[in-house]
């Protein structure tokens, strides 16, 4: 059964084995920098220095925090993957395998991919750690005393992190495949359920509505306090806005009527394949939502005091967030793959309906354009209720200020992602005369 999954959908392990690569970088750089600042031959001066400063505890905030990323994203892209095999396990089910069996299938399927993608990864991070140092001690912000320490432990915690994430995003998707009767999970792997399912509702609104106290909480809290919650009130509702991305999108997608029989075609198409595609939201608010912060947060303090932060400042900050941006917008790039790759059929079978290349990929092009505007208005409420309070509790206002340029270019960046995710794969994908993919 293991072997068969990764024969037969070997496309589909794409985005999980790109994520759990890069959570192991990160893990790994994270430990590296632990290390390195930990074991520095410093004096007392100056490791007093490192310690007011906070500087020390970045190698732990930064790992910490990478194994939140590492929860959410790979657990997410794990999941979408055992999602798309619930014909696969409705069959076998059918055959007369059990529940149990099934869940032991899907858990060798993740850990099998988490261990190759993790020795990928630890070398790779040892790297980023290296170079992430030098940059520290270039910028003035350690001692020059501060070199790079390989962390000893890097390979099994970034292990025990991928795999761990991995494990969980599959079992929790394999529950209802594994436990619902053959004949009801055949009929609707053929014809999809379109309402989102209750707990599932209930669980995003949770999340939400959690995330939004929290951030009305923090807005009355010092500056410091404000900003740790920060990180928690963005993944709260990062989550609870990709649990609820199925009726999220089945409310954007109607608008693309407005442009026409392709307009409709589409919303037709995103209303079928809302859950499939809500799975990008998570990774790709969280993308945008971490970069919309950071820089908004910047440019609003210099408007505000007048006072640019210094250089070697800008730098930490945007490394930091540059990294988990990054790792965010692959994934859901990698997700959105996922997605195209398991409808190659379906774009096949429109043009053997009649529909041209050209038009077929227009369909693509507008679904493109309605997953773009919901991460976009998704994603700058999570920053909103993200930044607001920051900005109230270390500045005294309540006004985010941003260039009209700087807007236009994360628009673009966005639209780009979510191109490059579907727009792309689809385009290669009609290349492939259709019958001979129907076939």
């Amino acid at each position: 059964m293991i072997r068969q999954a990764l024969r037969r959908n070997p496309w589909s392990f794409l985005g999980p084995a790109a994520t759990q690569c890069l959570a192991a970088v990160l893990v790994t750089a994270g430990l590296g920098l632990i290390s390195s600042f930990d074991r520095a031959p410093l004096d007392p001066a100056q490791r007093r220095a490192l310690t007011v400063s906070g500087v020390g505890d970045i190698g732990l905030l930064f790992l910490m925090t990478s194994i939140y990323l590492s929860i959410i994203i790979v657990g997410v892209t794990m999941s979408a993957t055992i999602r798309h095999q619930a014909r696969d396990i409705a069959l076998v089910r059918a055959i007369g395998a059990t529940p149990a069996r099934v869940r032991r299938s899907v858990a060798a399927q993740a850990v099998l991919v988490a261990v190759p993608a993790t020795l990928a990864g630890v070398p790779l991070g040892l790297l980023a750690g290296r170079a992430w140092v030098a940059g520290f001690v270039s910028h003035g912000i350690v001692p020059a005393e501060v070199t790079f320490r390989a962390p000893g432990a890097a390979l099994p915690v970034a292990l025990a992190v991928t795999a761990g994430t991995s494990l969980i995003g599959a079992l929790i998707a394999a529950i209802r495949p594994s436990r619902v009767r053959p004949a009801v999970a055949l009929a609707e792997t053929a014809a999809p359920r379109l309402r989102a399912g209750v707990p599932r509702t209930v669980a995003g609104l949770i999340l939400v509505a959690g995330g939004t106290a929290l951030s009305v909480l923090i807005a009355d809290l010092d500056a410091e306090t404000a900003d740790q919650g920060g990180l928690f009130v963005m993944l709260a509702m990062c989550v609870g806005a990709g649990l609820l991305g199925p009726a999220l999108l089945r409310v954007t997608g109607p608008l693309l009527r407005l442009l026409g029989d392709t307009g409709s075609l589409a919303a037709d198409t995103v209303a079928v394949n809302a859950k499939a595609l809500s799975g990008a939201l998570v990774p790709l608010t969280l993308a945008v939502a971490f970069t919309a912060v950071t820089i908004v947060r910047g440019t609003t303090t210099t408007h505000v005091t007048g006072i640019e932060a210094p250089a070697a400042d800008r730098w930490l900050e945007f490394s930091g967030t540059g990294a988990y941006s990054a790792f965010a917008a692959i994934a859901a790039v990698n997700t959105l793959v996922t997605v195209i790759l398991a409808r190659r059929r379906d774009l096949a079978v429109t043009r053997l309906a009649g529909g041209t290349r050209g038009h077929t990929l227009a369909i693509v092009i507008c679904e493109a354009l309605v997953v773009t505007g919901t991460a976009l208005v998704v994603a700058t409420a999570v920053a909103a209720a993200t930044l607001l309070p920051l900005l109230h509790t270390a500045l005294g206002t309540w006004m985010p200020w941003l260039p009209a340029s700087w807007l236009v270019t994360g628009i673009a960046a966005t639209a780009a992602l979510v191109a490059a995710g579907t727009v792309l794969p689809a385009a290669t994908a009609l290349r492939r005369p259709p019958i001979e993919v129907v076939g």
